[in-house]
């Protein structure tokens, strides 16, 4: 079935306010192939989106969705509806959106896909003047480290670092580039010695990094022309960068972050800087969003004021 066939359907039928709520739960569905996320984003219960569908599929007289205990997948209906509806709702969203240019007080709401790091370093500084100034805006974050399909997940955007930042994306940079060191609590130092060239890591304790696409990072490091990437080896990985940073200040292993993460803890004194003078820079932080798209207000006020404050400096 192709997508014009759902046309006539859609013209039999009466575009009513519940037809219009309907089609959208279905389009949150389509998204996340699934009741109980689209439930969240809607904020719907799951099972009130499951007896809306059946409605709407009874009025269309063809079935959308096939459902199973684990799995939501889109027929060839459903395909054909979720592209007839994607482009005249995407237009809905924009024309409302731009009425926020005549408010004193814009509204709306954005999904945000950042990763953990952003936080304390962009967001927390910024937070407190964001809703201070603009507190009809809401904003929905998920924080992970994972690589994740911002168009498939229902997100305006996402905030990254820039040398992971999708190339089919829109991206504006939102803070210097970063250097990324190694440190280790001086009870590790104490225990087991200092490494003073990236190949002493062979006999240290490290800290894996595994990265949002699943692969483990093999650790950069830069001094005049030479650039080493080592293995670095290690009997613990971890992606979420909380859990590293409490593991270093423990005393677990080697740390490889941002300086910037890690300053308080370097003025404190539970982490110490090895291998300085190896210390390579990399790209900062980015926020990206779909090319296609129109800049929802709420984000670029966001954007803006990240701009404005520059907590990393720019």
């Amino acid at each position: 079935m192709s997508a014009d066939a759902t046309f006539p359907i859609i013209d039999d039928m009466q575009i009513d306010r519940s037809n219009l709520a309907d089609f959208t739960y279905f389009l949150s569905i389509a998204r996340h192939r699934s009741f109980r996320r689209a439930s969240l984003e809607v904020g719907v219960s799951a099972s009130a989106l499951s007896h809306a569908i059946k409605g709407l599929e009874e009025r269309l007289g063809v079935r959308l969705l096939n459902r199973t205990n684990r799995n939501v997948t889109l027929t060839m209906a459903g395909e054909a509806l979720r592209d007839a509806l994607n482009e005249p709702f995407e237009a809905i969203g924009r024309a409302v959106d731009q009425l926020n240019a005549f408010r004193d007080n814009p509204t709306g709401r954005i999904r945000l896909n950042v990763l953990q790091d952003a936080v304390p370093l962009l967001l927390g500084p910024v937070m407190p003047t964001f809703v201070d100034r603009y507190p009809d805006v809401e904003i929905d974050l998920t924080v992970t480290n994972r690589m994740i399909d911002l168009v498939k997940e229902g997100f305006d955007a996402g905030i990254r670092y820039g040398g992971t930042v999708p190339q089919d994306m829109v991206a504006q940079r939102l803070s210097p580039d970063l250097q990324w060191v190694v440190a280790a609590a001086p009870d590790y130092l104490k225990r087991f010695g200092t490494p003073h060239h990236p190949t002493d890591l062979a006999n240290h304790r490290c800290l894996r990094v595994r990265m949002g696409n699943d692969q483990i990072y093999r650790w950069e490091f830069t001094r005049g022309d030479e650039h080493l990437e080592i293995d670095a080896p290690g009997s613990i990985t971890i992606d979420e960068a909380t859990a590293a940073m409490s593991f270093g200040c423990g005393g677990v292993g080697l740390l490889f972050t941002t300086r910037a993460a890690i300053e308080p803890r370097l003025a404190s004194g539970e982490l110490k800087l090895v291998l300085e003078d190896w210390a390579t820079m990399g790209p900062g932080f980015y926020i990206y969003y779909p090319s296609r798209r129109q800049v929802p207000n709420g984000l670029r006020l966001l954007t803006e004021l990240i701009r404005e404050m520059r907590p990393l400096g720019l």
